[in-house]
């Protein structure tokens, strides 16, 4: 788990361009009052966010992702996140660039159906 959470940590001082965009409209309870954690150890994942108040994880894929094989891994990944009781939210990178509100109405919408904490 150290190895973990020192992954984790450089993870957050080199996050992507997509990443740090949505992050500034997730942090300090911006969105309906949820609370998010960024690049956060969950079993043998990090995972990019996660509000543990709602079960739900987001995770913002850039063009490594649209291959054969990054495809199965993510889809085996959200199998194993989603055995957890979370529900895995996933975001392109050009999504979030282009359409970032968009992408805040879809997590906003979901976050009210799992129960949500009001501001």
């Amino acid at each position: 788990m150290t190895g973990s959470i020192s992954l984790a940590r450089r993870l957050r001082r080199s996050q992507t361009r997509a990443e740090e965009k949505l992050w500034q409209h997730l942090r300090n309870r911006q969105l309906l009052g949820f609370k998010f954690r960024r690049q956060v150890p969950i079993d043998r994942f990090i995972v990019d966010f996660v509000c543990f108040d709602a079960k739900v994880i987001v995770e913002v894929d850039g063009a490594t992702h649209g291959t054969q094989d990054e495809v199965m891994r993510d889809t085996e990944r959200t199998c194993a996140l989603e055995s957890f009781g979370y529900l895995v939210l996933r975001f392109r990178n050009v999504d979030v660039y282009e359409n970032i509100d968009g992408v805040l109405d879809v997590l906003a919408r979901t976050l009210q159906l799992r129960g949500a904490p009001s501001p």
